[in-house]
């Protein structure tokens, strides 16, 4: 009997401290948000939708530390590295020239891309289905839009003759954009008129250039929109110039006539699924890249119909949205 209660106790002490192991909080996953633009990044939030819907809670369950560059490209690389010195778990980035600084300061944390043109072309990644090393996420096909774009933007305004871009060439997505908008606007017997723009600075330089060469519209991708849209919408609405983007969000709230493109807030969504598969174990190098299945046209007649812009029944049609 001695026997059999020197055998009970000692299970009890086995058992007693592996119970209480067992009720100790692990550690809380830090995912890291680089972007290039601001804090009033409308996308982030639908980000950390995404999380939410798989059932993460900011502060219980998972953290997340979020570092803005400004629209000032050369705090990318000091940004990146301080994510990755903080022990991030998982490095989610949107902008090419961020991915490119956060892979140059890391090559074991995983980044995911919410948003990205062409990875393979901007040599993040080495192919789509497997994308090796620490990268993977969403492409958005930007490239093979553009033309598109400008189709719709010839139909809306068969009367302009100048497009101006607004794009830094310190964006290698930006500068693969770039050759399909060229290519594209002059099979439609467009001038495209490329705005350079790495800093805040030249921005003025930029749009005295578009009103000098008399531009008829301007074309802004998301990434440039992210880091000066305040100053965009405001000299667009001042010089009454037709604003063109490539995502809905701008369309409807920055003083866009008209958007084509993939939703990105379901894209950013997405990269929450991601994080999720790779905070479960997932490498990121054998989980492919994922790319648009939607593309939504919307129309904002409101600012149209205040810059004397009367939009194409042919165009209406198709549109996905109409803001009236």
């Amino acid at each position: 009997a001695r026997r059999k209660l020197l055998v009970a106790l000692g299970l009890c002490a086995l058992v007693g401290p592996l119970h209480v192991l067992a009720q100790q909080p692990g550690k809380i996953p830090l995912i890291g948000v680089l972007r290039g633009g601001s804090s009033s990044d409308p996308f982030v939030e639908a980000f950390r939708r995404g999380l939410r819907d798989l059932g993460y809670v900011e502060g219980k369950n998972i953290q997340i530390e979020y570092r803005y560059a400004e629209g000032k490209s050369d705090r990318l690389p000091n940004l990146a590295a301080e994510l990755v010195r903080i022990k991030s778990d998982v490095i989610v980035i949107a902008d090419t020239p961020a991915i490119r600084a956060a892979k140059n300061a890391t090559r074991e944390t995983p980044i995911v891309m919410a948003v990205v043109a062409d990875p393979v072309a901007a040599g993040l990644i080495a192919s789509l289905a497997r994308p090796g090393g620490n990268i993977t996420g969403l492409s958005n096909l930007a490239p093979e839009l553009d033309r598109k774009r400008l189709e719709l933007l010839k139909e809306t305004l068969p009367n302009v003759t100048r497009v101006a871009w607004v794009w830094d060439p310190g964006n290698p997505a930006l500068t693969i954009r770039l050759k399909e908008m060229q290519a594209a606007a002059q099979v439609l017997g467009l001038k495209l008129q490329a705005l350079e723009v790495r800093n805040p600075k030249e921005l003025e330089s930029a749009f005295e250039a578009a009103i000098r060469e008399r531009a008829g519209a301007l074309s802004v991708p998301a990434v440039m929109v992210g880091s000066y849209r305040r100053q965009i919408v405001d000299f667009a609405a001042m010089k009454r110039l037709p604003l063109f983007y490539d995502t809905k969000e701008f369309a409807e709230r920055a003083g866009g006539v008209m958007s084509y493109g993939p939703d990105f807030a379901d894209l950013f969504r997405r990269a929450a699924t991601y994080v999720d598969k790779i905070l479960k174990g997932a490498k990121p190098a054998d989980l492919p890249v994922e790319q648009p299945t939607k593309f939504e046209l919307v129309v904002n007649m409101k600012t149209a119909k205040a810059l004397g812009i009367k939009i194409p029944n042919s165009i209406l049609v198709r549109a996905d949205k109409v803001i009236k």
